[in-house]
């Protein structure tokens, strides 16, 4: 059965370390017959939540006009999400922190996903990169149905590009092809 595939890269840099493994693990989803699609949210124009509570009262409907409703709209869509961040001071980078509070308005419709989370940090210890991983799994402790598929950890990648060649660009490549 095919599964539609959404990577959320939080990656403020093209090409970065968890971008790459991003790469690998469409490549393998793709490979596997899967569509699979990555949204750079850098890219994406996407405001920190103002707990306004206007899209409780308009169906959520946030009141900011930004690219989070388009955003949203395709994770509700997804079968497979794949959210992966840098580490930064052993957690979540914000633009992945600011995506997870902005889905707010419409939270209970992201329910039956597959979960994947890709971290990558510049230590070797993935025990560091822990806090991280929690933090995603308190977002999807909230998302009715969501099962964690599993977790790529990409550690020892401080500068661009120091993630090619590791067993985690494989295990990403392995792990995209079985969505």
């Amino acid at each position: 059965m095919c599964k539609k595939v959404l990577v959320l890269s939080a990656s403020p840099r093209r090409g970065g370390n968890s971008d790459l493994l991003c790469d690998q693990f469409i490549s393998g989803a793709k490979e596997a017959g899967n569509p699979a699609e990555k949204i750079f949210l850098r890219d994406k124009n996407i405001n920190y939540c103002v707990a306004c509570d206007s899209c409780l009262e308009n169906s959520g409907k946030c009141a900011q006009d930004d690219d989070m409703a388009e955003v949203l709209d395709k994770m509700i869509g997804a079968d497979v999400i794949v959210m992966a961040t840098p580490v930064y001071f052993y957690t979540m980078n914000a633009q992945m922190k600011t995506l997870i509070d902005r889905t707010y308005p419409k939270y209970t419709s992201i329910s039956n996903k597959e979960m994947y989370f890709i971290t990558t940090a510049a230590v070797r210890n993935k025990d560091a990169l822990e806090r991280t991983i929690e933090g995603f799994r308190g977002f999807t402790s909230v998302l009715s149905g969501a099962q964690e598929k599993g977790i790529i950890y990409g550690t020892g990648a401080w500068n661009i590009g120091d993630i090619n060649g590791s067993k985690a660009m494989d295990q990403a490549y392995e792990m995209g092809k079985t969505v």
